[in-house]
């Protein structure tokens, strides 16, 4: 292992001797290091999906200009995950003075303290090395946010044990911007920054200079500045001010996950699935049936749009089902864990919780609109999977007077034998390919599938009483009514 250099003598003998190198500015750095990770062929954001063909490309672009950039998009849309992964496009390694509070450049100090320190010791001046990681400072925006959060203020306990004048540079406790000389500085939700502290922002990346309870303080910082924002509080609410927002080279739009494959795989990426204890097995169209809930959350006119459903719904929901269906194995003593329909209805908390409601959503309330986000979503991925199937037998056998009811906590053998009752209903599971042969926990799963893709398409009815049944009919009045008076038959 190389020893890093540890006084600016040493220093200048290697690589970071060269001026090209220890001049070059942060965001050339990060240009240099990613047109390097392209040559290379390597993933330059890992573990961002979906956003190969726009948003990412658009970053690169932002970092290649040598623009500061702000994200903007709704909530759950990957915004500070991009935000953290620019450190990765920084050096391993940073030299900068010994105690310095602004990284500062051994070649070129931007503090009194750096300067001073060169001037005393010469080429014996001690250096410090920083990691690329705690080059990143981040900070969310909130009303409370004050000019000493993140430019300074005078610490007059500094200026008594040093014996300074409070004016002097000396007595300056450095914000967070100060400290994030020489790296990245991120904020997130820019927009309720207060104005007054975006001007702040604004002064030292136009002009290099703050002024600190009156005193004027010039500091050239070198820094790549990126942002946060949701489009409704940067439009709608106009906090951020015009000066500001000129300033910012490039303005990224995020967006939520253009497919279902997409929606799946961030899914398995962010969730807490594998427990440390039984065996887990997901059947593919539980995963899709999750993840068509949010899509079709994103489209329900009941749910605010401007507020957005966060791709935390989907993964809430996914942890809350392997939950339910950890707890069933646990007490009826199952070997594995295969998660059902019946435990997404279980999981509905994961998905009041994730959504705004408009006026008419409110009336029906968030646990019913909850629950008919379930049955949508289990018709959406049984017609998929279903296709044009002849589910004729099954229909019939609750139109003759079948009716079941299984309830979530019974072990897999106990609702096979349930399930093996309705005319028709585990061949055409099997014909499907639902479930494999000999797999009692899949098939049950792959029969409420289809039960409950029944349900949604109004031809058998479900409710917690009496459970799977014959379709609900109403009988229509007004027009239409036949000689005896009583309208046509319909289903509910």
């Amino acid at each position: 292992m190389t020893l890093l250099p540890t006084n600016l003598a040493d220093l200048k003998q290697s690589e970071w001797g060269d001026p090209e190198r220890h001049l070059r500015s942060v965001k050339d750095e990060m240009r240099y290091n990613l047109i390097a990770m392209l040559e290379q062929g390597r993933e330059v954001f890992p573990g961002i999906v979906g956003y190969g063909d726009s948003v990412v490309p658009q970053v690169i672009n932002a970092i290649l200009a040598r623009h500061n950039f702000i994200l903007l998009g709704l909530r759950g849309q990957a915004k500070s995950r991009i935000l953290r992964s620019l450190v990765t496009l920084l050096d391993s390694e940073l030299p900068i003075l010994a105690g310095s509070e602004v990284n500062d450049n051994p070649f070129r100090p931007i503090s009194k303290y750096g300067r001073q320190l060169l001037e005393e010791c010469g080429d014996a001046t001690p250096i410090e090395w920083v990691h690329r990681d705690a080059r990143f400072v981040e900070k969310l925006a909130t009303p409370d946010v004050t000019v000493a959060d993140i430019i300074g203020d005078v610490d007059p306990i500094k200026a008594a044990r040093g014996g300074h004048i409070l004016s002097d540079e000396l007595t300056i406790h450095f914000g967070l911007l100060p400290r994030s000389n020489r790296g990245i500085f991120a904020i997130n939700e820019l927009p309720d920054l207060a104005g007054k502290i975006q001007v702040a922002l604004f002064n030292i990346m136009q002009e290099g200079d703050v002024q600190v309870k009156g005193y004027p303080v010039r500091l050239p910082l070198d820094v790549v500045m990126a942002f946060s924002a949701n489009p409704e509080d940067y439009t709608a609410r106009g906090k951020i001010i015009t000066p500001l927002k000129d300033r910012i080279g490039s303005e990224v739009s995020t967006h939520y996950p253009a497919t279902i494959d997409f929606g799946m795989q961030i899914t398995q990426q962010e969730a807490w699935l594998e427990r440390n204890g039984k065996p887990l097995s997901i059947p593919d169209f539980i995963q899709e049936m999750i993840e068509q809930i949010a899509f079709i959350a994103r489209r329900d006119k009941r749910i605010d749009a401007r507020s957005g459903v966060s791709q935390r719904l989907p993964i809430s929901v996914s942890e809350q089902v392997i939950s339910s269906a950890e707890q069933r194995a646990i007490l009826c003593k199952e070997k594995r864990v295969v998660p059902r329909v019946s435990d997404i209805y279980a999981a509905l908390p994961a998905i009041t919780g994730k959504i705004e409601l408009e006026y008419e959503g409110e009336l029906q309330g968030a646990m019913s609109i909850a629950s008919d986000l379930v049955v949508r979503a289990a018709g959406i991925t049984f017609d998929a999977r279903a296709g044009g199937a002849d589910c004729d037998t099954v229909i019939e056998w609750f139109e003759n007077g079948g009716a079941l009811k299984i309830s979530n906590n019974e072990r897999s053998d106990v609702c096979l034998k349930g399930f093996s009752n309705v005319d028709g209903l585990l061949d055409l599971v099997q014909t499907l390919g639902l479930a494999g042969i000999g797999d009692p926990a899949a098939t049950v799963a792959a029969c409420e599938l289809v039960l409950e893709g029944l349900v949604a398409q109004k031809r058998i009815s479900r409710s917690e009483d009496l459970g799977y049944s014959k379709a609900r009919r109403e009988r229509r009045q007004g027009p239409g009514k036949g000689q005896d008076g009583m309208g046509p038959w319909m289903l509910a």
